[in-house]
């Protein structure tokens, strides 16, 4: 049992500041916007279950799909990273919500916001909102730490490792389905605030993210050249 809470201490500790639940909650508010607390609930409910998915697929046959399709992870990394910066760019230009149109959502959200959102709760709500290229590289790099030297051990590994992830994604899903009640107590332009700051901090972790992986990809034409 030592191995099973050894890679679970692991894969926690390395999963949640890639995850970050607190932080991507503010950006999750700010894609959905004003709706229902049961929507968000709703939301929240299918990314967790999405995320459970997601992580259990990449631990099983991530490395293999990759190499199926010939994707390398800097690929994954540059890539992904492109896409998470354009969400934080199109966050960033979104205009400010004033009281009419946040009246005006009001109405409308709880007619049409759970439909409008719950197509999108795999892309983008989970992917990569929630669980970006970041995870997708530090949970392969995990799977492939697990590999144990007995059937045993591999298993009880490969449990840990999934059992951290249905931890955060219990975070997940508190975080996102009580996002409204956590930022009630603050004012709408402070939330507003702190959604732009959130916003520019995805914006720069998206190209952080393709940086890293463009990195690699060039590091072998420059030493070659050198």
């Amino acid at each position: 049992m030592g191995v099973l809470w050894e890679h679970f201490a692991l894969g926690f500790s390395a999963l949640l500041p890639v995850v970050n639940p607190f932080g991507t909650a503010l950006v999750f508010l700010g894609l959905v916007g004003l709706q229902p607390p049961a929507v968000y609930k709703s939301l929240a409910r299918q990314i967790a279950i999405n995320m459970v998915l997601f992580f259990a697929v990449i631990e099983l046959i991530g490395s293999y799909l990759l190499s199926f399709f010939g994707v390398s992870i800097s690929i994954v990394q540059f890539a992904g990273g492109m896409v998470v910066a354009s969400i934080g760019w199109s966050m960033l230009n979104q205009p400010d919500s004033d009281k009419e149109k946040e009246t005006a959502g009001a109405q409308a959200a709880s007619q049409d916001g759970s439909e409008s959102w719950s197509t999108k709760t795999f892309y983008p709500l989970m992917f990569p909102i929630t669980a970006g290229p970041g995870c997708l590289v530090v949970m392969l790099t995990l799977s492939a730490h697990a590999g144990g030297s007995t059937l045993t051990e591999n298993v009880l590994a490969r449990t840990g490792l999934m059992i951290a992830v249905l931890v955060l994604a219990v975070l997940v899903y508190w975080c996102y389905g009580y996002a409204p009640q956590i930022t009630s107590k603050i004012a709408p332009s402070t939330v507003q605030g702190i959604q732009r700051v959130i916003a520019f901090i995805l914006l720069c972790i998206g190209v952080q993210i393709s940086w890293n992986g463009l990195e690699k990809l060039l590091k072998p034409l420059i030493d070659h050249h050198a």
